[in-house]
């Protein structure tokens, strides 16, 4: 009952999806009319991903998950090789790593015509999932913090790969992959906070390092306030600080904010109940860029106002019960430790991107699970799913729990 739940929560999900991409290429108006072409078809390319993650669903059912524990390693290898080809690209020119707005996060596959784009990096979230349960199901590889430097390493590989795509977002999420992995495996709390201290006592150094890009969009949260916006703009130093360089309204308002005071625009438009659907002027004028992908929670908002919100977390909530009590009710070690990834993976991304479209955390590029347009994202989550669905139906038999192996 609780998988057939799951599977239900996921489909509404998936189906939200493609009904907003849609609205959104196919609104009753729309003005340059040039914009339908790029973004009426987006939803048939939505229906196929989706087709071909049902695929991936069905194929991580068709083993025991457990399977994959032995070779975790190999596939965790494979994929960070991905990756590094994507950083390659920065040294020689390599000709199946596009380049798009000085961006390397895809790897492109087929003709010039027909092509298939993988984004390496989605694919590394789930990997780094497994191979982080399968080394984590030993008691001794975390109850001491020297025991720690092991995933910690497994965590830093894929963030050092995945930093200069450039991708901020990935590379943050997983850190409370990380330590929700830990938390629950059972590693002791003030190793943890000790690694926290740790993070925070070298934030400063990392915040002169980022590029001034990236400074801007974790400050726009705090330059929101007039009052901060009206120093950073009179004292030098304080926009240094901020922004990297000078800072004046004008730009905060026609650049750095662009997409986030639009973003909070669609969603206060919604209202109670919204527009309706394929109405709005959010739907019928780009007044908002990436509103198929990072943004759709926005346009869900201002068609469906806050009531259509409630339902949609509703949704997330309903996984995120399911999967804690596939995690709960397995006394193998990898199979909880995996449900608990997959559930930290998916709630993660749920709240950074939503706060992010609330003006509540900096933009970082993350889509919404399932629902946003992105064929590496849906088809990764999706699997993802499978792997939850195949970690409930395979947990093996036991009149008793059994602890962690020692």
């Amino acid at each position: 009952m609780v998988r057939l739940i799951l599977l239900l929560a996921v489909a509404s999900l998936v189906a939200i999806g493609i009904a907003t991409i849609y609205a959104i290429g196919h609104p009753a108006e729309l003005a340059p009319a040039a914009q339908a072409a790029d973004l009426a078809n987006l939803w048939k390319k939505q229906l196929i991903f989706a087709a071909i993650g049902l695929a991936g669903f069905l194929l991580v059912n068709q083993f025991n998950y457990r399977r994959l524990g032995p070779i975790s390693y190999w596939i965790f290898g494979l994929v960070l090789a991905l990756l590094a080809l994507l950083l390659l690209d920065r040294i020689i020119n390599v000709p199946f790593v596009p380049v798009v707005n000085n961006v390397r996060r895809w790897l492109r596959i087929g003709t010039a015509s027909t092509f298939l784009q993988i984004q390496p990096s989605e694919i590394c979230k789930l990997t780094y999932i497994l191979v982080l349960a399968w080394y984590l199901r030993y008691r001794t590889n975390y109850r001491n913090f020297s025991a720690l430097i092991g995933p910690f390493l497994l965590t830093l590989l894929p963030i050092v790969l995945i930093l200069p795509e450039p991708n901020l977002g990935t590379a943050l999420l997983m850190m409370p992959i990380f330590f929700t992995m830990l938390f629950v495996a059972g590693a002791k709390v003030r190793h943890l906070l000790l690694i926290i201290l740790m993070a925070l006592l070298v934030s400063p150094l990392m915040w002169l390092k980022i590029k001034p890009y990236q400074r801007t969009r974790i400050s726009s949260v705090l330059l929101q306030n007039n009052w901060i916006r009206g120093e950073a703009e009179q004292h030098p130093i304080i926009a240094k600080i901020l922004v990297g360089g000078k800072f004046t309204e004008k730009q905060w308002q026609d650049d750095w904010s662009y997409h986030l005071i639009r973003s909070k625009f669609a969603v206060a438009a919604g209202g109670a109940t919204g527009y309706g659907f394929r109405k709005g002027p959010f739907i019928k004028y780009n007044f908002l860029p990436e509103r198929h992908n990072d943004f759709i929670f926005a346009i869900i908002a201002h068609q469906w106002g806050f009531l259509g919100c409630l339902g949609l977390l509703a949704l997330y909530t309903l996984i995120v019960l399911c999967g804690l009590e596939i995690a709960g009710n397995n006394t193998d070690p990898f199979g909880k430790l995996f449900a608990i990834g997959i559930i930290a993976m998916l709630a993660g991304e749920v709240i950074i991107n939503i706060s992010m479209t609330l003006g509540l955390m900096p933009i970082t590029g993350l889509t919404l699970p399932l629902v946003s347009y992105g064929g590496s994202s849906l088809i990764v989550n999706i699997t993802a799913i499978g792997l939850l669905n195949n970690i409930g139906r395979c947990r093996p038999f036991s009149v008793a729990s059994k602890p962690f192996i020692q």
